[in-house]
């Protein structure tokens, strides 16, 4: 048995979290024949599959969004009382107790149900660039379509759904040790003006309020949950259904545009739609990284972490383990990868409880591009957002020609 602190690792510099594209894959790609990697002052990032899913389903391990916000001087204010209510800083019974709470809005048949509104918000939102012939895709449909799914889930307004992708995409920046360095003023912002707006709509009319809001008013209204707790938790699945799956349909679309073959096999074969879903989640994880404060002694492969270590699991190396997966450098939506899950909804006990509505979103998205769009093309560079936090797309260029 050996310590993590006496092993003779590689030093993976901070440049990976503020590269993009493929100079981050390249950089990971070099380290990824070992388990752990020292990131000096933050601790360990750990690369390998195996390791990954260990740190992610230990017990003595928690993630610690809310110390790395006090690490980085962050100790009241709105993110902070943000981040304390919030399922990702919980663990244990209250973490299983309030993420019962949500788990009905989010569960897989209410998004099976929810799959025609699903489609019909994607038609009308591709409507603009199908009749252009071009466009930008993040802001005309990746940005604004899950922000109006999560409307239609928490039981708020479609009105309003432009600034709840906002809000979602500022909140999520407290989880993003870059943005939160430089834009802290927008993230607090944010997470001041969704807590208001969500206290009014927990202050309606009971017999008005749909969706989220109506499950959890009677639960406010019983003692079980106080308002504030209410909102911890509406933010969470705002946070976690909006940006996520923002970006995770742009770079879907990025990889299909720049697979030409991969598209015309999925417009000649639709059914491979759900596959074609799948080895995006695998090949670009749009959480990259995912940090956890070990709090009991963790012992994997021979190896020890004490208490007290910070590690980063990194979910874009699991994924591509060449242990496990053939050719993982290779985006092949035909690929047979041996039933090996991507780790890009997490494990343990953070699995993300929104992997099902995700799925079924990108899956309706593909669906009506794939029913309307002959040939995918890019007309001009993607922009890339940092991987440190939700890595995404700030904008795509897409031209298409219709069927």
């Amino acid at each position: 048995m050996v310590r993590i602190d006496e092993l003779d690792l590689p030093e993976l510099s901070l440049d990976a979290f503020a590269s993009s594209g493929e100079g981050y894959h390249d950089q990971l790609a070099a380290l990824s024949e070992h388990r752990f990697a020292r990131i000096d002052p933050l601790g360990y990032v750990v690369l390998d599959r195996g390791a990954v899913d260990a740190v992610l389903r230990s017990r003595g391990a928690r993630m610690p969004a809310l110390q790395i916000l006090e690490l980085q001087g962050v100790t009241d204010g709105p993110v902070h009382r943000y981040l304390s209510g919030n399922l990702l800083n919980l663990d244990g019974d209250e973490h299983r107790h309030r993420r019962r709470l949500v788990s009905s809005a989010l569960s897989p048949a209410r998004a099976q149900a929810l799959r025609p509104t699903m489609r019909a918000h994607v038609e009308q939102l591709f409507s603009t660039i199908a009749d252009a012939g071009q466009g930008e895709f993040v802001s005309a449909v990746a940005k604004p379509y899950p922000a109006r799914m999560i409307a239609e889930i928490v039981g708020a307004p479609l009105d309003d759904a432009e600034r709840l992708g906002e809000w979602a995409y500022w909140i999520q920046g407290a989880l993003d040790p870059i943005k939160l360095g430089t834009q802290l003023e927008e993230i607090h912002a944010a997470a001041d003006g969704f807590d208001a707006y969500v206290k009014r709509l927990l202050a309606g009319p009971p017999d008005a309020a749909s969706g989220l809001v109506g499950d959890l008013l009677p639960v406010v209204d019983a003692g079980e949950l106080t308002r504030d707790q209410a909102a911890s938790l509406i933010g969470a699945v705002l946070i976690g259904g909006v940006d996520t799956t923002q970006a995770q349909l742009a770079h879907t679309v990025r990889l299909l545009a720049q697979h030409p073959d991969q598209w015309a096999r999925l417009v000649a074969e639709p059914d491979l739609v759900p596959q074609a879903v799948e080895e995006a989640l695998r090949f670009e994880p749009i959480t990259p990284f995912t940090a956890r404060l070990v709090t009991d002694d963790l012992t994997h492969d021979e190896v020890t972490i004490p208490a007290g270590t910070l590690l980063v699991a990194c979910i874009a190396t699991a994924n591509r383990d060449p242990v496990l997966v053939a050719e993982p450098h290779r985006f092949d939506i035909t690929a047979d990868r041996g039933g090996v899950a991507s780790m890009t909804f997490g494990a343990g006990p953070h699995f993300c409880i929104g992997h099902a509505l995700a799925r079924a979103e990108l899956e309706e998205a593909l669906h009506v591009l794939v029913d309307r769009v002959g040939t995918l093309t890019l007309t001009g560079e993607p922009r890339h957002d940092t991987p440190s936090g939700v890595y995404g797309l700030l904008e795509l260029p897409i031209r298409v020609t219709l069927r």
